[in-house]
């Protein structure tokens, strides 16, 4: 049996909590440094409506949720499956239910009861959680800074696990600021950009005013071959919702390309050059046929209004209505054009919301940097997990998913570390 090592989890989020378990459970001392007041705040945040673990669909349909060229994130995914997850939440105690859209929930809907008997076997486990400590860097003698309400202290652990996350949501406790530090080291970092986020619109001021805040429901958004179902919220300055974090990924790209977007190293701030944009299109009722919805278009109005006409033949909503109109040019009396303008209403993207209000990053430590054990190549005994890394997935459960494999993976690498380096 190994002796027991001193092992340091930097970064008190899912992925860093989920490592400290593993490893104390094979007898090893950790400590947990978290530069907030309490751990797993982005965790608490993101169960305030329900939080969802994972998604129960086919673990061939979920892999490909990671895109196109993940293969590094959808092996560790691989290795650690949605049932993987769902069993070790049940024997928290935080019952899990697989709601309609077949994304998976603890019962009680909120990430406090998971979180309180979490931190309960962890405490059992004898792990140390010390808050109020940022990682300040490395220190010469190859271990690490860190800063304190009580002054400057350094640690030197037989092994560390980074997992200080992306730059979302700077103010529950990752920021990024590690990014600039780990490329000054000569790791690899692939600049952080917002992902799961918002798109920039200019909304006319009649539109903005009348419908903030409304929902445009049931409704298909195409964007360079992607297409997503679901709904959008209409907000002051564009769109947010599901549908539109699905195209997020291309977007970014697109604008990216036309030089719209400069990505610092430290967080993938937007910074506007040559007012960018992309034009997304908007089917109002993809249920429907375009040609049946000609049809239904063609019916005599009698002496209907136009507009009265199409709310109720198309079954359109105030806000649908005044999308059609918003977006230009009058409307079509021929029921064909007028059909097709309500299955493909173009609107023009700016930009995407800033990154601190995303809800994930793209972007983190490059894969090249890592081992298979996710160790960090050039600083062994060094591993990283979670948000850090370099992926992205939409929303529906992958997030918490990769962060929970990732660090399964980090954690079984690093035992079997400390294990050769006896």
């Amino acid at each position: 049996m190994t002796a027991a090592k001193d092992v340091a989890v930097i970064g008190g989020g899912p992925a860093g909590l989920f490592t400290a378990e593993i490893i104390a459970r094979a007898g090893h001392r950790v400590t947990v440094y978290e530069r907030m007041p309490s751990p797993a705040r982005k965790l608490l945040m993101a169960g305030r409506g329900g939080l969802n673990l994972t998604h129960s669909e086919p673990i061939e349909n979920f892999l490909t949720r990671y895109g196109s060229e993940a293969d590094k994130v959808r092996a560790v995914v691989a290795s650690f499956p949605p049932s993987a997850l769902i069993d070790w939440a049940n024997g928290l105690g935080a019952e899990t239910f697989t709601g309609s859209s077949g994304r998976v929930f603890p019962r009680a809907m909120k990430a406090s009861p998971l979180l309180r008997a979490w931190l309960r076997r962890l405490g059992e486990l004898g792990v140390t959680i010390k808050t109020r400590h940022r990682w300040a860097g490395f220190t010469p003698e190859g271990g690490h800074a860190f800063e304190t309400p009580d002054g400057a202290i350094a640690v030197k652990p037989d092994a560390t696990l980074f997992a200080l996350g992306g730059a979302s949501w700077p103010k529950l406790g990752s920021d990024a600021a590690w990014a600039e530090t780990f490329a000054s080291a000569g790791i690899p970092v692939t600049p952080l950009a917002a992902a799961n986020c918002g798109v920039l619109i200019d909304w006319s001021e009649i539109f903005r005013s009348r419908f903030e805040g409304s929902a445009l429901k049931r409704i298909a958004l195409s964007y360079a071959g992607d297409t997503a179902r679901g709904e959008a919220i209409i907000t002051r300055t564009g769109l947010e919702g599901g549908a539109i974090y699905a195209l997020v990924p291309h977007l970014r790209e697109s604008l990216r390309a036309q030089g719209s977007v400069s990505l610092a190293a430290l967080g993938g701030r937007l910074a506007e050059r040559e007012s960018p944009s992309a034009i997304i299109t908007v089917d109002l009722k993809p249920d429907i046929e375009e040609a049946a919805l000609a049809d239904r278009l063609a019916k005599p109005r009698a002496k209907e209004t136009l507009t009265n006409f199409i709310r109720k033949a198309a079954h359109l909503d105030p806000p649908q209505l005044a999308l059609i109109r918003e977006a230009g040019a009058s409307l079509p009396e021929d029921p064909s054009a007028l059909a097709a303008r309500i299955k493909s209403v173009p609107v023009t993207v700016t930009g995407l919301a800033s990154i601190e209000r995303a809800i994930s990053t793209a972007g983190g430590m490059d894969w090249t940097a890592l081992t298979d054990d996710l160790m960090i190549a050039n600083r062994p005994g060094l591993f990283a997990a979670g948000e850090m890394l370099d992926w992205e997935a939409p929303t529906g459960g992958y997030l918490l998913q990769a962060t929970f494999a990732t660090a399964t993976r980090a954690a079984n690498g690093m035992l079997r570390w400390l294990a050769s380096a006896t």
